[in-house]
């Protein structure tokens, strides 16, 4: 299958440079995975869409402020890292502007408002997929991105990050700190709309995906099944996993919220479809042919052309029907992306 099966025409206005004015006020494209059938409606309609026998799943993790600037010790220049995770020998991962530049050895001080020095590091090694590994001469923790971090915006959001993004750009169920990208089908939804879920007997569980920068990696082999994914760290706790497997037993729809959701559930599944693996990696890539074992339906947003979440979407609903749903969102003018409208794969 060719990765330039997957391209359609976007234009750039329909990107979505900013949320909706108001968390919860989106527009819906639901799509009949079954007949291709799509309805415009609203993400306020969402909670009356899901079938009475149906649990729902999210993605609790947070984005960290995980984008830092630093100044060169040896340069004074100013070199932009993001920051990743930690590594098991205490170092950080990270992606860093310049990056053919920053060479093992490299020093580094971070400094606060006061232009103070507040944390010094070195490049510790270099990695074949082009992210530093970083060692800074004292332990940090959550209050250094606090401190001295930024949103990590997409890149294909053309400003810098400001304080309504410390708000938006987070689900409001988000606990567990780790993503460097938010599981943005998420971000649609309010505490007015959960409340809505649960008041139809609809349980909602929570997983758990660190989302990585690989997430905006492109596919950059001319067939799909050459191209390698990005792997992320999930976990799901066991109390989740055995309602989960009892709801699966029972016949219940399971709705993902979100690709990282249903990348967590799928990853997790064993052959007889149900939750097996509590807690791992995953480089799981899901494109048309492959067949779910756990999930049935899926909220998510708009993806990039040539994208593996395109690909994603397309193994659930099928190729011709995404691409055409596509197709009338563009010419309907839906607003595309982390900030944009959402989509609900139903069927």
């Amino acid at each position: 299958m060719l990765t330039k099966d997957f391209y359609f025409d976007l234009p750039n206005e329909l990107i979505a440079q900013e949320p909706s004015e108001k968390r919860g006020e989106d527009r819906l494209l639901v799509l009949d995975k079954n007949t291709g059938e799509y309805r415009d409606m609203m993400m306020s309609d969402f909670p009356s869409l899901l079938p009475e026998n149906s649990v729902l799943v999210v993605n609790n993790s947070k984005v960290r402020k995980a984008r830092t600037y630093a100044e060169s010790i040896e340069t004074k220049g100013v070199v932009e890292f993001l920051f990743l995770g930690k590594n098991n020998d205490g170092t950080w991962k990270a992606m860093v502007t310049k990056s053919k530049r920053q060479k093992k050895g490299k020093r580094f001080v971070w400094k606060d408002k006061d232009q103070k020095p507040y944390v010094e590091a070195v490049i510790d090694k270099e990695n074949e997929d082009g992210t530093k590994d970083v060692l800074f001469d004292r332990d940090i923790d959550e209050d250094f991105f606090q401190t001295l971090g930024h949103v990590p915006l997409p890149p294909y959001i053309k400003r810098d990050d400001n304080w309504q993004d410390e708000n938006r750009y987070q689900t409001i169920y988000a606990k567990k700190e780790g993503s460097v990208a938010a599981p943005t089908a998420g971000l649609h939804f309010t505490s007015d709309i959960m409340e809505r879920i649960k008041e139809r007997g609809i349980k909602i569980y929570e997983v758990t995906l660190h989302v990585g920068a690989g997430t905006f990696l492109p596919v950059r082999s001319e067939e799909i099944e050459n191209h390698h994914m990005h792997t992320e760290s999930y976990e799901i706790s066991e109390e989740t996993a055995t309602a989960l497997n009892k709801a699966k037993k029972e016949g219940k729809t399971i709705i993902a919220v979100g690709t990282t959701s249903i990348r967590t559930l799928e990853s997790a599944s064993d052959d007889s479809g149900m939750l097996s693996s509590l807690k791992g990696d995953t480089s799981i890539f899901i494109y048309p042919g492959y067949k779910f074992k756990f999930v049935d339906n899926l909220l998510t947003n708009f993806h990039t052309p040539e994208s593996t979440l395109l690909m994603l979407v397309s193994a659930l609903a099928g190729k011709d029907h995404i691409m055409a749903a596509y197709r009338h969102a563009v010419e309907d003018r839906y607003r595309f992306f982390s900030y944009g409208d959402a989509m609900f794969i139903k069927g």
